[in-house]
């Protein structure tokens, strides 16, 4: 794992248990990986309440309840459905705090729309406050993964050091 990564991980988790605040992620197209990173963390277990993996459609359904007519009018690559992830990662968890990937890391699965690189976030906190964002990585699919997971990481960081504690 990259250093930068695990710094960042551990000063979210020093804050997260700070404020004792938790997390949940909700992943598509890094598989786990930002978990993992969080993970790699000792002692995320006082501030990680869990991840969920959802690469499918049927995943994102059943695990986080995003609606299906969202994924026919949207895709799964969309921030609407990115919103309906990180929305179900808060419902199916304790966590204060949430957030969703989801996209095309590549080589294959791009689209003149939505081409290998498009990734779609989202942020959520308990409180109701939901953003989502899309950006275009560049790279192999290695690239693109570890991009998203930083650009996930770090958004939650700006989002949380925004934010006054949770009641």
């Amino acid at each position: 794992m990259n250093d930068d990564l695990e710094i960042l991980a551990a000063e979210l988790g020093t804050a997260l248990l700070a404020r004792g605040e938790w997390l949940a992620l909700a992943e598509s197209c890094t598989g786990g990986w930002l978990a993992q990173v969080v993970t790699a963390i000792a002692g995320s277990s006082a501030w990680f309440d869990r991840g969920f993996v959802t690469y499918s459609n049927a995943a994102k359904t059943d695990m986080l309840g995003v609606p299906e007519v969202t994924l026919e009018r949207h895709g799964a690559v969309s921030e609407a459905t990115a919103r309906a992830m990180v929305q179900g990662a808060l419902a199916y968890s304790r966590a204060d705090w949430a957030v969703a990937i989801t996209g095309v890391a590549g080589p294959s699965g791009g689209s003149p729309d939505k081409p290998v690189g498009t990734i779609c976030f989202a942020w959520a906190a308990k409180d109701g406050g939901c953003e989502a964002q899309t950006r275009h990585f560049t790279g192999d699919r290695a690239a693109v993964r570890e991009q998203s997971v930083r650009y996930a990481l770090q958004g939650l960081w700006q989002r949380l050091e925004a934010s006054p504690l949770l009641a």
